[in-house]
């Protein structure tokens, strides 16, 4: 509702409660709008309309020296005049301008401001004068010496719609569409295509954060978090500012269960320094996103629309009888459809397949009551085909969906048709989808094949029922895969860091600190941490490589041990199958005359899957435990995933099983499957490598790690230290 204040006088100066800077921002009791104006279609003259819908009924300033006042609002010259200090100011100035104003709203003792513009410094003006930091390094040091929020630069500014403050420079709907969602987004243009989407979710905070300058999305959302009516969040975000903070407030929404639904654009520059380790190109740049999503269990779309069409479907889960968490669905085993189409029932199963969303295996009695429905020739499966003659299609369709719902395999179902507007006026599809959804307390949405033929006043219908309609048929099967996942997730719980060696760990470190001179060192440094790792012994002439293989027996492998030799291999430093003195002396002459004369003498370990593990140093989320499939596929393959330390054995066989190579690891074409348990152990330990040693460490590579049915053995490892 607008709330009418042009009359409303000017507050007198009194004493308030301290609250914290945040809260100021995003709940002003008073809004000071520098660069307000009476011209019709201008960002001053916007920026004041805006605000003066807010329904909370803040004090509004007007500050622009060219009015005495502005549609009945007294109107101040500056920042100086104003009769107290406001909470929030919305400056609407140029960027040359923007400095100045913010100085004057700190020295005036303002709580928060929001910079709409850019802050881009004139190349001219930062040439003319002396060195020193950029205008945007300057905003953010005026803000935080002087306590203040800074929303933006480069923003859209924000709207509290569960309190009622609007601190936004452009025309929004009014009212705000009002929800369980909480939106922080870098993108103005995202932010406000969200606020007019018409989906059937709505938002308690939804904020348009821009370049981030001072105040980032984690407060945001630790403020959303607090508020009783956000149950899902909503992340666009194209970096990873405060990171620290960022995990605590992930950790604060799994805790409670809240899903976060996350797009991300641009990447990360996880792993990019380190060209040279493996494990930093197989991180990639997205390798920090992906480990924190893994971790955290948010919920990573890949578009837009699969970003509203999760939202939607867990904003009404969750506002749909009685609000029930997305993990009070059915332990059930996948979706079920229903089709008018045959055609679009086979491409939905492909598609289904493609991106990950398993239809449940229905019971024989669930078939008997299909059979019962179907006209003759059709399949009583799922998904279902249920067209044939069309006669009495409510009844049909409705029978068909609830049939499906009522089977204890089924988690959700879903009508997947064109929802297309029925030109001899049909309704049959709506009241089918409706007479389902007051049967059941699964979730029953629309799944549309193609988002520009739905009918709008349907879909308004339905959403308006607590039915989803999701508009598109990947996006919608991926959102459904969310949801599935969400409910399927176990409590989570921070993983609990491994209690610190003192005594390893100061082992490990004078073992790091010969890393770079022998590879010797770098094996036994895995063994500190429980990894097995080939015996290797480091030699300097014939005799000791001699004396060495006597030790180890034959057969023996032999390596260049050189330093500064990062890949081996590359170098044609590695000869395998050494099976008699005679055959060292040879491959000794031979790699030493190429190389040099250091070597590592080596224990031949029987073959197996080769995989590799690594660490890497992210600049944001510090090390990263990388696996992925090793050997001469490392380069090969794009197959590795990507998880944050600590890990537990538990976790670590998850990892596995997330490669695609992880049917090779169970024994694939009658070859003996590999001792899992022995495999997770050496990622675990890896992991506990990372928490001790994280930051002493640039990078890690073990490449090869073989597994086989008696364990698993590092045969080759890289450190590189900071």
């Amino acid at each position: 509702m607008t709330t009418d204040i042009d009359s409303q006088q000017p507050a007198q100066p009194h004493h308030r409660p301290e609250r914290s800077s945040l809260l100021a921002m995003l709940e002003a009791r008073s809004v000071a709008i520098v660069g307000a104006s009476k011209r019709d279609g201008s960002f001053g003259e916007r920026m004041l309309a805006e605000a003066r819908k807010s329904s909370a009924g803040p004090v509004i300033y007007p500050v622009n020296p060219r009015y005495p006042e502005i549609d009945g609002l007294p109107c101040y010259p500056s920042l100086t005049d104003l009769p107290e200090p406001a909470d929030l100011v919305l400056l609407g100035v140029p960027d040359a301008a923007v400095e100045e104003q913010l100085a004057l709203a700190a020295a005036r003792g303002a709580r928060a401001a929001v910079i709409f513009g850019n802050a881009h410094e004139d190349p001219g003006t930062a040439r003319a004068a002396e060195p020193r930091p950029n205008l945007r390094q300057r905003l953010a040091a005026i803000a935080t010496s002087a306590g203040m929020e800074l929303c933006g630069a480069g923003c859209m500014g924000f709207a509290n719609v569960s309190h009622g403050l609007r601190a936004m420079g452009y025309v929004e709907p009014d009212p705000l569409p009002a929800g369980p969602v909480a939106l922080v987004t870098h993108s103005g243009s995202v932010f406000s295509t969200m606020l007019r989407s018409r989906r059937a979710f709505g938002f308690t905070l939804a904020v348009s954060s821009g370049q981030e300058l001072v105040t980032a999305a984690p407060s945001y959302l630790s403020y959303a978090l607090d508020v009783p009516d956000t149950k899902v969040i909503g992340l666009i975000l194209e970096a990873m500012r405060q990171p620290a903070e960022l995990r605590k407030v992930l950790a604060r929404a799994a805790e409670r269960n809240v899903p976060v639904v996350l797009l991300t654009a641009g990447g990360s520059e996880s792993g990019r320094a380190m060209v040279a380790a493996h494990s930093g190109a197989l991180a990639g740049s997205d390798g920090g996103w992906e480990a924190l999503v893994r971790h955290y269990c948010v919920h990573r779309v890949s578009d837009l629309a699969e970003m509203a069409d999760a939202l939607e479907l867990f904003a009404l889960r969750l506002t749909r009888r009685g609000g029930r968490s997305p993990s009070a669905l059915s332990d059930g085993h996948g979706i079920a459809t229903v089709h008018d189409s045959g055609l679009e029932r086979a491409h939905t199963a492909d598609v289904a397949e493609e991106v990950g969303v398993p239809f449940a295996a229905i019971s024989d009695a669930t078939k008997t009551k299909l059979e019962e429905l179907l006209d003759p020739g059709l399949l009583a499966t799922n998904p279902l085909d249920v067209w044939g003659t069309g006669a009495e299609t409510r009844e049909l369709f409705a029978g068909s969906l609830t049939a499906l719902a009522e089977d204890e395999s089924v988690d959700a179902v879903a009508l997947a048709v064109d929802l297309i507007t029925e030109l001899d006026g049909d309704t049959a599809y709506q009241l089918a989808v409706l007479d389902t959804a007051s049967e059941t307390d699964k979730p029953v949405v629309v799944l549309s094949n193609l988002p520009g033929a739905i009918d709008p006043q349907t879909a308004v219908l339905l959403r308006s029922s607590g039915i989803p309609v999701l508009e598109g048929l990947r996006s919608g099967l991926r959102a459904l895969r969310h949801l599935l996942e969400h409910a399927s997730r176990p409590a989570w719980r921070e993983p609990a860091s491994p209690t610190l060696d003192q005594g390893r760990r100061d082992r490990a470190r004078r073992l790091l600190s010969h890393s770079g001179e022998t590879g010797e060192a770098q094996l036994a440094l895995l063994r500190e941490y429980g990894i097995p790792a080939a015996r290797a012994e480091r030699v300097n002439d014939a005799d000791q490589a001699l004396a060495a293989a006597a030790r180890i027996g034959y057969p023996v492998v032999i390596k260049t041990d050189q330093p500064g030799i990062a890949h081996k291999s590359d170098a044609g430093g590695v000869i395998l199958g050494i099976g008699s003195p005679g055959d060292l002396m040879a491959a000794y002459t031979d790699l030493t005359a190429r190389l040099g004369p250091a070597a590592l003498v080596c224990e031949t370990v029987p073959p197996g899957v080769e995989l590799a593990l690594g660490l890497v140093s992210d600049p944001d989320l510090g090390p990263l435990i990388v696996l992925g499939a090793g050997g001469t596929l490392v380069e090969l393959i794009a197959d590795r995933v990507v998880a944050l330390p600590p890990l537990s054995d538990e976790q670590a066989a998850g990892l596995l099983a997330e490669l695609k190579i992880a049917p090779l690891l169970a024994g694939a074409r009658g070859a003996a499957a590999a001792d899992a348990a022995a495999v997770a152990r050496a990622i675990a330990g890896l992991a506990e490598l990372a928490c001790e040693l994280g930051q002493d460490i640039e990078a890690l590579d073990i490449n090869p790690l073989i597994c086989g049915p008696d364990g698993a053995t590092a045969v080759d490892a890289l450190v590189i230290g900071r």
